[in-house]
């Protein structure tokens, strides 16, 4: 503490601030971790004192996710998954038609596909399309391209084309020929 020339009263005064201002740190330190512990994640549950954590209540079931909006009039797809799926057969199937007026022939993988039409290097590089995984085989005179989902559940059936351009689709096994044809 300074003395002010041995002015007491000026010490007593220096000290009562001193320890106002300490009062109020502690205030505010006291009064923050109140509020940070009063504060819980979105969806997060205190249980019940005196409740084994295996008793407590469950947790409030998840928000119902909105339903799929279709993307365009006679949209097939159930899911936003799956509408993407679809895109990407129906990107692969036009640049094969082109591919085919080129060459006189289909290309025999996705990489020789990359650049016609709207077809990418990098979406014919990679075999993984969100909830999907591609598999393209090259067959005398024509293709097989599959779309098969990587749970198969009602907004994720298995998709099936060949060179003919007809999409097939199976929500119960991998979709194939045979498989019930989509709009």
């Amino acid at each position: 503490m300074r003395n002010y020339g041995g002015n007491v009263r000026g010490q007593v005064f220096e000290e009562g601030l001193a320890v106002k201002k300490n009062q109020w740190a502690w205030i505010g330190i006291v009064a923050l971790g109140m509020a940070m512990a009063a504060v819980q994640p979105v969806g997060a549950q205190t249980p019940a004192p005196n409740v084994p954590q295996d008793m407590a209540s469950p947790p409030a079931p998840a928000a119902a996710s909105t339903p799929y909006q279709p993307k365009f009039a006679g949209d097939p797809a159930r899911s936003d998954s799956e509408a993407q799926a679809l895109g990407y057969m129906r990107v692969v199937l036009r640049a094969q038609r082109e591919y085919k007026k080129r060459h006189d022939k289909f290309a025999e993988s996705l990489p020789a596909l990359a650049g016609t039409g709207s077809l990418t290097k990098r979406m014919a590089r990679s075999n993984e399309r969100g909830d999907y995984t591609v598999s393209f085989k090259s067959q005398k005179d024509g293709f097989i391209l599959t779309m098969t989902p990587k749970q198969v559940d009602s907004e994720h059936r298995s998709f099936y084309a060949e060179e003919d351009g007809i999409i097939h689709a199976d929500d119960q096994k991998a979709a194939d020929q045979n498989s019930p044809k989509i709009k």
